[in-house]
């Protein structure tokens, strides 16, 4: 069974949403061996996340009845995929990083901050799909 890569759409949306409503949560979670303040590196990963959603969404977003707008939002998409992936797989030492900090925690938090691990791996080639395949499945 293949993760949806239609959700990444609205989860890369919430994410990025979430960084700039809540970005106490993200700035927790950046790894202290990373140069500069925590908030910087919430800020650009918020933008990347809202970037990755609108690049996958690009064919809804413009007149399906324009045939440039479907050509260009097609290529837009397959980068989208490919920034997606890579995306995803540069904020995951952040969140080994969360299930590293997340140990003392209650068992359900601790639960969650592993769960996130494995469940990047669906998402990162969900992401590769439509990179190689050129649209979402």
């Amino acid at each position: 069974m293949h993760f949806p890569s239609r959700a990444l759409i609205p989860i890369f949306g919430i994410a990025g949403a979430l960084h700039f409503s809540k970005p106490d949560v993200f700035d927790a979670i950046v790894p202290p061996a990373l140069p500069g303040a925590p908030r910087t590196y919430t800020y650009v990963s918020g933008v990347a996340e809202l970037a990755a959603a609108v690049m996958l969404a690009a064919p809804a977003l413009g007149p399906q009845s324009n045939p440039g707008h479907r050509r260009r939002s097609r290529g837009i998409q397959r980068a989208g995929g490919l920034f997606s992936a890579a995306l995803l797989t540069a904020v995951w030492p952040a969140n080994f990083y969360m299930a590293w900090q997340w140990r003392d925690k209650s068992w359900p938090q601790q639960a969650l901050g592993i769960a996130r691990l494995p469940l990047q791996i669906p998402m990162i080639r969900a992401a590769w799909r439509v990179y190689k395949e050129g649209h979402l499945g």
